[in-house]
């Protein structure tokens, strides 16, 4: 676990004077993962929620992405939990997006060029599982194509793809001081070291139509 974000989180959260009696106090709130016509919701876990949720929200045809928890057996986990690597859960992105401007297929395009998804339960300077990277889908199409991603991808990297997939059975939207985080703290250290130079990398590589 990184020093620096508990050390973050730790203030953040004296700051907001998070209680931690319930679900609901927690900061963490169960979201229904569930997509319409005008709509759809993809997950994925690639390490920090603060860099990835910047990534995805960059991209033309995606509406927002939430940070927060997934994969795991707690509910409504907060953030020290799950950094203590007891719930389960990975720190993972919500996406929504329209299916008209943007496909599943180039949301897994920007999933496997954002990070290293040859790097068990690692993902940077970030250890442990809830670091882990992992497509979490919400229908049996999208298990298809992600299975289909990964041997796509498998011979683009030296190492064995060891990208988990499995069902998106709940996702809890974590702590508000965690969304948006890396726009609205650009002088973060962690930021400034980690999350604006992995942006800086997916923007030189990828070649999805961008908002910006």
């Amino acid at each position: 676990m990184n020093s620096i974000k508990v050390m973050i989180a730790g203030f953040a959260m004296s700051v907001l004077l998070a209680c931690n009696l319930s679900g609901q106090q927690k900061g963490t709130k169960e979201v229904e993962v569930k997509s319409d016509k005008a709509k759809s919701i993809a997950a994925f876990a690639e390490g920090c929620f603060w860099c990835s949720e910047h990534i995805f929200e960059e991209l033309a045809g995606v509406d927002s992405a939430v940070s927060g928890y997934a994969g795991g057996h707690t509910k409504n986990p907060t953030y020290e939990e799950v950094c203590r690597e007891t719930t389960g859960h990975a720190e993972t992105v919500l996406v929504y997006y329209n299916p008209k401007v943007i496909s599943y297929e180039q949301l897994l395009e920007a999933f496997f060029t954002s990070h290293d998804p040859t790097t068990l339960n690692r993902q940077g300077p970030d250890e442990g599982p809830s670091y882990r990277s992992a497509i979490f889908y919400v229908d049996e199409e999208q298990e298809r194509l992600a299975t289909e991603a990964i041997k796509k991808w498998t011979p683009k990297f030296e190492m064995p793809i060891v990208t988990e997939v499995a069902p998106l059975k709940a996702f809890y939207r974590a702590e508000e001081y965690h969304q948006n985080y890396t726009t609205e703290n650009p002088y973060d250290s962690y930021v400034r070291a980690v999350s604006l130079p992995r942006f800086d990398k997916f923007q030189r590589a990828c070649k999805l139509k961008m908002k910006n």
